[in-house]
């Protein structure tokens, strides 16, 4: 299972959201942070975010089990372990 945690401030609002649009992935919240989970990878494009780039390079506030296999101005992608 792959598992991003991402902060819930108003700059990041829009990565769940866009990576809610894929059927396999789950979005709940834990606290302050939203959690995005999958069975396969996670693949959000960040055009479709809208997060200007300072914002989207420091999105990430954790992983479970994981590991950020891209994360540039084009896609942020994660893979189970």
């Amino acid at each position: 299972m792959s598992t991003l945690f991402v902060l819930d401030v108003p700059e990041n609002v829009t990565i769940p959201q866009v990576a809610a649009q894929d059927p396999a992935v789950a979005v709940d919240r834990i606290g302050p942070y939203f959690r995005i989970a999958s069975p396969t990878a996670i693949v959000i494009d960040r055009r479709a975010t809208g997060c200007r780039h300072a914002v989207w390079y420091s999105a990430i506030a954790g992983l479970i089990d994981s590991r950020v296999t891209q994360h540039d101005k084009d896609a942020l992608r994660v893979e189970d372990r």
